[in-house]
């Protein structure tokens, strides 16, 4: 071989690995004597191992199987047979459970078998999802009587939630992440005639674009390489409520597949040629602007006038702050029955704390700030200022330390909620005289919804 000839080998072969590497399918060959000689980068990421790990070594000292099972990739080396579409479940040298469709060959050469290669399809996510669905249909146990709040903002969100139960009307819940969108879905499920049947919850954000059809409408065997008989979320929540939540991240395409399954109530699974009829209430969630997804084409038009019969818009715990005290006492009985803890309340000092911040993350970032607090207790019965993560003492503490004229917020809970609706009343008045009285751009200026900040207007009769 010359020169010439060599390079050209050195290239092809470095080309063959580029290629191997590029694939979206695993590729696992191995040798007469069961030894791993090919393993590219899907096939680890698939099995979550490293090459190392692998290459030159027998597969069976690698991977384990259960009784009942094989590993495709030795029976084709042993029998010569070719396997297409083949489910196999198996673990790898972590112990973590690895499921794949394989198309499996033998290697023949001069009649004898030589090496076996094996082309995989990950769908180790898509069982993980559908086990997970399983039990949160058993896990809808929300009731509008554990939704805390006593707000008017609040409560008047929980009227319209409840008069919902009473029909299938599509659902849409806006509100900002850890406000409680899903508690909501899952009490207006619980309290309609469809409570006694599943209530399956999916965040569309979560599955890739390649799998979230499937996961939606199901697939028929043969439908592609890989496809089994499997139905989607909307057979699995027939006769009950299915909640979409981020339902703006799915693409263009989907959207319009789901619009007709909502308006026609059928469905077709991937690959099959028959409609099946479903009865499913939507409840879908969103966490930005209605007005903003429309206008950046986020969500389809038809699809949101459709899910948006029925519209609820979760506040923001910054615009109920009243409701921070009885969210705080309910965390507080929740984590001293999990922690074995007798904390009987936080004091007004720490509340005083908890009013000054924004709460970005909600509801949710409150009870971590609750249940950090508590892990710094020891034999206190009451939430003192120290025990709150250092970032509000920092921040807020000594601000309070530096303004004397706040030390009216340290009195009693009810002095604090007043000079709270006075500061609020009062920069209220500013910006809607700075908007010479536009409520749509003076509700944008002051970060909330048109209509919280008519609320307002009517509340401190601006």
């Amino acid at each position: 071989m010359n020169k010439d000839d060599t390079q050209s080998l050195i290239h092809m072969n470095d080309l063959y690995k580029q290629l191997l590497n590029e694939v979206n399918v695993g590729v696992h060959a191995i040798n007469a004597q069961g030894k791993t000689i090919i393993y590219n980068k899907k096939m680890m990421e698939i099995e979550s191992m490293e090459s190392a790990d692998v290459l030159g070594k027998n597969v069976l000292d690698v991977f384990s199987f259960n009784e009942n099972q094989h590993s495709t990739l030795v029976h084709a080396l042993k029998t010569g047979k070719v396997t297409k579409d083949v489910r196999q479940t198996y673990f790898n040298n972590k112990g973590e459970e690895i499921t794949t469709i394989n198309n499996t060959f033998p290697i023949v050469r001069n009649g004898k078998i030589t090496e076996a290669v094996e082309i995989a399809k990950d769908v180790t996510q898509l069982e993980h999802v559908i086990k997970e669905n399983v039990l949160r249909k058993k896990n809808s146990s929300y009731t509008f009587d554990q939704i805390i709040g006593d707000s008017p903002e609040f409560t008047s969100v929980i009227e319209e939630a409840k008069l919902g139960t009473r029909t299938a009307s599509s659902v849409l819940i806006v509100g900002e992440t850890g406000t409680g969108k899903e508690l909501f879905a899952q009490s207006i499920h619980n309290g309609s005639d469809r409570s006694g049947a599943s209530f399956i919850a999916q965040n569309c954000a979560a599955i890739p674009e390649s799998l979230m059809e499937s996961l939606l409408f199901g697939t028929k065997k043969g439908a592609f390489t890989g496809a089994i008989d499997s139905p989607g979320l909307f057979e699995q929540a027939d006769g009950g409520t299915l909640l979409l939540d981020e339902i703006n991240s799915l693409d263009a395409a989907l959207q319009a597949k789901l619009l007709r399954a909502i308006q026609e109530k059928t469905i077709r699974r991937i690959g099959d040629t028959q409609d099946k009829k479903v009865d499913v209430r939507i409840i879908a969630t969103v966490n930005d602007d209605p007005a903003d997804i429309l206008a950046n084409n986020h969500i389809r038009k038809d699809l949101f006038y459709r899910l948006s019969v029925i519209t609820l818009h979760i506040p923001p715990l910054r615009e109920r702050k009243q409701d921070i005290i009885p969210l705080s006492q309910e965390f507080i009985h929740k984590y001293n029955a999990l922690f074995h803890m007798n904390v009987r309340k936080i004091s007004e000092d720490a509340i005083a704390l908890l009013y000054q911040h924004d709460w970005p993350g909600n509801v949710r970032e409150l009870e971590h700030t609750i249940e950090g607090a508590m892990n710094l207790i020891i034999d206190e019965e009451e939430i003192q200022t120290h025990h709150l993560p250092i970032r509000f003492r920092k921040r807020y503490q000594s601000s309070e330390d530096d303004s004397p004229e706040q030390d009216v917020t340290n009195n009693t809970s009810r002095s604090l909620h007043a000079t709270i609706s006075e500061v609020e009343k009062n920069y209220i008045k500013q910006v809607l005289a700075e908007t010479n009285h536009n409520v749509t751009q003076a509700a944008k200026k002051l970060g909330i919804s048109r209509q919280s900040l008519q609320y307002r207007i009517r509340k401190y009769t601006i």
